[in-house]
């Protein structure tokens, strides 16, 4: 047990109800406000245990006729603290974690009166299986987030969600719950989500949530109101639909994530099982399910990665004051297409300041435009703004061919060709109408900033902010910072991207800064690779370890040819030493692919013609070689740019390749990796985290 456990105490107290019977209402209540909710800690499940336990006393003396449980204000629990969870010292004792919530839990199924649970606010992970313990279940219709979230974090529902919620509200149901949402970024239920689905029995508005759920409570005590579950499963879904689901779901997953990442799988499997069987067998497959994750790399790795989004991204190391940033009042775009057109977009929608595009002619500038509005009616149209809110959004976005009209913006970027004599002169051009104080921004992904300054009079009001496409859905951007940006325009970007909510890494001007850095370092190789003669094939096989969210020719078509082209061009000429120029890369880019796909746009292989051109290497590389490649050159580049300053920690290369390239949660980002595989050591004979970050089931191999 853990001294400093933030114990969720269990308040009991006695509720009249119809008939002289009593309801005993449960309120689970940790004395903190809202910004800290409810956990589940060894101390909470046994004080929640003991409760409950003198609750079964009192019903069989027939002083209680139920019991219902709730949360205090916003809050019904968020699960287990996860730092508590890293803790962990051995499979043994997690499995004891694990048995103790089931112990706990169960006891709401034996108090042999009926049990309630009130969800009057948010409920996450072990928050949830209170309520799918319990007999009955009433929803707040304002809670904003129901969810199972553990796979996304290497775990999976291990309190009793794998076997009670398919067996509620019926297999598809609950892959979506358990799988499906969790992959797509921590999706979460809202309250009429929760009540369509089966996990609430009925909704109430917030006015009168808890009356009101008293009064049903009564209801179901006293037989006036009958409870329906249209969702629970019958005989012939498990026997025809249940397998065939799962067999889908396990597909869709091979093909979306690969075989690299455990939880998904395991939860898989506890779905798949729970189709029959007693609620006792479905608890003690979760308890090993969830021990043997626990003590596992992927978990820690998870947690590592999950602290860094959650805290490092909030706290950006080397930010300056934020009373140094100067307000803007106005923003001006350089460049009319998708990417400033997008630009345009997120600053109007998060900063609600006049927004002013510019472009070569003033069809561009037309085109620009009407995209943006079209995309605020689209955002209308789903109800995500209000008419009013569409037709402010939309009277701030103006266009221009005078660059007079820059004149009091505060903020201008730039998105043009990525070229540096092409942003140069742009940045040159705009200098002569913006006052000196005007913060100049960059997007560029691979170019010197201070190049790009080089010929303006006031090069330190010039800033990198490098965002990544598509630029309303990716949470990254690197802010880079040159030696002549001083620390207003520092500041200034920094605050610019939490009011544009995203998170936001300070990096050196240095050749594609982190991300693109570091994804040049593994497509280069890639491409090394397969212009030696190894198959394309080959090459995606041998990378299937990484766990990554696709292929390195998926990626490179992705973010075009051309542009890949162009990355690995610009860092061979920084860094020839290290990374490879690809002649076949640019003839690819020339033919239009690498993959080919069917009507759908599914990949489906490899592009004859593109297997073609790249034919012709003599020496080819195993899938064991190019992973060490890959690793080690990893490994070496990282220590180099840690060694140059290029960001401030080895957590920070991780926080940029999570939410910069999608690297997975479950290793860590990359640093973890590297360790792990011992690439690190290979290299620089030490690890970039000290003790390496691992589970406790690796740490006992190794000693």
């Amino acid at each position: 047990m853990s001294a400093d456990e933030v114990v969720t105490h269990s308040f009991v107290r006695d509720i009249p109800i119809s008939g002289g019977r009593t309801l005993a209402l449960v309120t689970l209540d940790n004395g903190r406000d809202h910004t800290r909710p409810n956990t589940l800690g060894p101390v909470t499940l046994l004080e929640f245990a003991g409760a409950l336990d003198a609750l079964k006393l009192r019903a069989d003396r027939g002083e209680i006729h139920g019991v219902a449980i709730t949360g205090k204000p916003f809050i019904l629990a968020a699960g287990a603290d996860l730092s508590k969870v890293a803790e962990i010292p051995s499979r043994e004792v997690g499995k004891l974690l694990t048995q103790l919530g089931h112990f706990a839990f169960a006891k709401e199924a034996t108090l042999g009166v009926p049990s309630f649970v009130f969800i009057n606010g948010l409920a996450l992970g072990g928050g949830l299986e209170i309520a799918l313990n319990a007999d009955y279940r009433t929803v707040d219709a304002n809670v904003p987030a129901i969810a199972l979230p553990e796979v996304f974090l290497g775990l999976i529902p291990g309190w009793g969600g794998s076997y009670l919620l398919p067996n509620l509200i019926g297999i598809e149901n609950a892959l979506k719950v358990v799988i499906e949402n969790p992959l797509k970024n921590n999706r979460t239920l809202k309250a009429a989500d929760a009540l369509e689905l089966g996990i609430a029995d009925v909704l109430f508005p917030s006015a009168r949530f808890l009356e009101q759920s008293i009064a049903w409570a009564d209801g179901v005590i006293a037989g006036t109101v009958q409870v329906s579950r249209p969702n629970v499963p019958g005989k012939i879904e498990r026997l025809v639909k249940w397998d065939a689901a799962v067999g889908i779901a396990r597909k869709m997953l091979t093909n979306r994530i690969g075989t690299v990442a455990r939880s998904p799988y395991v939860a898989l499997d506890l779905l798949q099982a729970a189709k029959s069987g007693t609620a006792a067998e479905g608890f003690a497959r979760e308890d090993d399910a969830l021990a043997d994750l626990i003590s596992g790399d992927q978990l820690q790795a998870s947690i590592y990665a999950f602290n860094l989004v959650q805290k490092r991204a909030k706290r950006p190391a080397g930010t300056p004051d934020k009373v140094l940033a100067r307000p803007i009042g106005k923003v001006g775009v350089i460049g009319a297409g998708l990417m400033a057109s997008q630009f345009a977009l997120l600053f109007v929608r998060r900063l609600r300041v006049p927004v002013v595009i510019t472009d070569l002619d003033q069809a561009r500038v037309d085109k620009g435009v009407a995209y943006i509005h079209n995309e605020i009616a689209t955002l209308e149209s789903k109800k995500r703004i209000s008419a009013d809110e569409a037709n402010r959004l939309r009277a701030l976005v103006t266009g221009t061919t005078d660059k007079a009209d820059f004149a009091d913006a505060d903020w201008v970027i730039e998105a043009v060709f990525e070229e540096l004599g092409v942003k140069q002169a742009v940045f040159a051009e705009i200098e002569q109408y913006v006052s000196p104080e005007t913060i100049l921004a960059t997007n560029t992904s691979s170019l010197s900033v201070e190049q790009i300054g080089a010929n303006l009079t006031h090069p330190e009001r010039l800033v990198g902010f490098h965002f990544f496409n598509p630029v309303a859905v990716m949470p990254l951007i690197e802010v880079v910072n040159t030696p002549s940006t001083n620390e207003v325009t520092l500041s200034t970007a920094m605050v610019v991207a939490g009011k544009l909510r995203k998170n936001a890494v300070i990096t050196r001007d240095t050749p594609g800064f982190v991300v693109n850095r570091l994804l040049a370092k593994l497509l280069g190789e890639a491409m090394h690779a397969v212009d030696t003669g190894t198959p394309f094939e080959v090459v995606n096989g041998a990378l299937a370890p990484f766990g990554l969210p696709m292929t390195p020719f998926e990626l490179l078509e992705l973010v075009g040819l051309t542009v890949g082209a162009h990355v690995l061009d610009t860092h061979h000429g920084a860094f020839p030493d290290r990374f490879f120029e690809s002649t076949n890369l640019h003839r690819l880019a020339e033919h239009g692919a690498i993959l080919s796909r069917d009507a759908k746009g599914r990949v489906t292989g490899f592009d004859k013609k593109a297997v073609a051109i790249v034919a012709g290497g003599t020496t080819p590389m195993t899938g064991a070689e190019i992973l060490a490649r890959i690793e080690d050159g990893l490994a070496d580049e990282i220590k180099r740019m840690l060694d140059d300053d290029v960001v401030h920690a080895a957590e920070d290369i991780d926080l940029c390749m999570i939410l910069g390239a999608g690297w997975p949660f479950q290793m860590g980002g990359i640093t973890p990796y590297l360790d792990r595989v011992g690439a690190s050591e290979r290299v620089f004979s030490a690890t970039f985290h000290s003790p390496a970050i691992r589970g406790v089931a690796s740490v006992a191999q190794l000693t």
